[in-house]
């Protein structure tokens, strides 16, 4: 394997890891604490449910982006990466501007803390890193680098 198809690697490996966090959500806030609460207004819960569904479909298509597309492209990662992006943006949004609308990140009982940061922050803190990383590695590989259909199906 050449230099420029393992860099290539390197990001689908990268952008893999960061898209497993549209799996995430769909699995924990299912339950008591988000969907199920019986606190929460219905209209709340349907929109919940609406986004775990989007969140779970985006990341089968990450997925399929990064790994199964076929003819492979380089654009294929660029638009998994833009996907992630605005998944990370959107949660860096909601933590930043929860003071205005009385979010709360922590839920006690629900969330627990790493190296004092709230999980969720810990997280997307290091899978905010590790998109960066791919983006960056991503931007130097030349776009008409293309590993061969056996290169590629070797994997």
């Amino acid at each position: 394997m050449n230099q420029k198809s393992s860099n290539v690697l390197a990001v689908q490996v990268l952008l893999t890891v960061t898209a497993l966090e549209f799996f995430g959500p769909p699995v924990r806030d299912i339950g008591g604490s988000h969907a199920l609460n019986p606190t929460w207004v219905g209209h709340a819960r349907v929109h919940l449910i609406w986004l775990l569904g989007f969140m779970l479909t985006s990341g089968i298509a990450n997925v399929y982006l990064i790994w199964f597309r076929r003819p492979f492209e380089l654009r294929n990662l660029w638009l998994s990466a833009a996907w992630q992006c605005c998944n990370m943006a959107g949660f860096w949004a909601a933590f930043f501007f929860a003071p205005m609308y009385g979010g709360e990140m922590t839920m006690e009982g629900v969330h627990m803390h790493i190296l004092g940061l709230d999980e969720n922050v810990f997280v997307f803190t290091v899978l905010t890193i590790l998109l960066a990383a791919g983006l960056g590695l991503l931007s130097r590989i030349p776009p008409h680098t293309i590993p061969t259909e056996q290169q590629h199906e070797a994997r």
